[in-house]
């Protein structure tokens, strides 16, 4: 194929593509419930949301559903360019059903060396919900994390007064607190730990005994050992969102997230999402207008820091098998 300046242009074969729809599937996503699905036909790569895996007690909006697929979607242009190609990206496609997220094409005019420290990056990161370290991440990073959401057409703020990581603190116990009562969320939430299978969370990735002195977290206590004793007050909170609080939003701003956790998991940070605080929308209102000094739309929350040296690797989070999310 040949574009309008005379230059070849080689879309990706269908091997390429599959290799690219494997490593978008190390993305984060809500519970591990990888909600999305991959269609391809024509050269065109389909991202649709598998709505099969949407949460509907704590997730009826499809907000964390579609957050998840952004961080797949982000996950496959950056494997795309370490593997040397080029990504054209139409989110929410006109004319397409609503499952659809976006199309991708593909391709290359010219032939780049593959990054391998970056595959390796996308292998390397994970969700590690143990204590982070006393050691505060530097104001600079905080800012050069934040910039990168805009270039996805997100918006971020990190969250650094006392005053306002007080109040943060007090809203997300409270929005927890209130979402603990919720029957129906326990027992969804019961339902994607230990499965055994190729999705939700393992229980040696929870730690077993919860920190009095953060926001609880939404699951119940796991195994995970955390022995090393550490002084609190380290990390620090990074809000994400956008202009709007609907589906293409969201999809922006989960692009946003994975670009920022691969940026963090290169520096030597960790990143631990927290969605409580935004799934009660009274909280989500009250943090945009008494925390947040911009103003935009949260859509969650990232916890930032740095983790011990010397602690063992986490096992990993199960994947669903190509064949279960792709189709060629």
């Amino acid at each position: 194929m040949t574009n309008r300046l005379g230059t070849r242009t080689e879309r990706a074969p269908a091997a390429v593509v599959e290799r690219l729809v494997s490593l978008a599937c190390l993305a984060p996503s809500v519970h591990n419930t990888q909600p999305w699905l991959w269609r391809h036909d024509d050269g065109v790569l389909e991202l649709q949301a598998d709505l099969r895996r949407r949460l509907p007690a704590e997730d009826p909006r499809g907000r964390n559903l579609t957050l998840s697929c952004g961080a797949a979607l982000h996950h496959l242009q950056f494997a795309a360019r370490a593997l040397g190609w080029e990504t054209s990206v139409d989110r929410l496609p006109a004319g397409a059903p609503d499952t659809v997220l976006a199309r991708i094409v593909v391709s290359r005019t010219v032939h780049h060396a593959v990054a391998r420290g970056d595959i390796d990056l996308l292998r390397t990161r994970c969700t590690d919900r143990r204590r982070f370290t006393a050691w505060p991440v530097p104001p600079d990073r905080l800012d050069d994390l934040c910039r990168r959401a805009g270039l996805w057409g997100a918006r971020a703020e990190a969250v650094t007064s006392d005053a306002a990581r007080f109040r943060l603190e007090l809203l997300a116990n409270r929005a927890i607190s209130f979402l603990e009562v919720e029957g129906r969320r326990l027992l969804e939430q019961d339902r994607w730990i230990d499965r055994g299978g190729p999705d939700g969370i393992p229980l040696e990735l929870l730690p077993d005994d919860p920190d009095p002195l953060q926001a609880r977290s939404r699951f119940r206590p796991g195994v995970l050992e955390d022995t090393r004793l550490v002084i609190h007050g380290g990390e620090r909170v990074i809000a994400l969102g956008g202009d709007g609080d609907d589906v293409g939003s969201w999809l922006r701003t989960g692009e946003a997230m994975s670009d920022l956790w691969l940026e963090a998991t290169r520096a030597g940070m960790s990143v631990v999402p927290m969605t409580q605080p935004i799934e009660v929308e009274s909280t989500r209102h009250e943090i945009a207008r008494t925390v947040l000094t911009s103003r935009f739309e949260p859509h969650l929350l990232l916890r930032v820091g740095w983790q011990a040296i010397g602690r063992r690797d986490l096992p990993r989070t199960p994947r669903r098998p190509l064949r279960d999310v792709f189709v060629g």
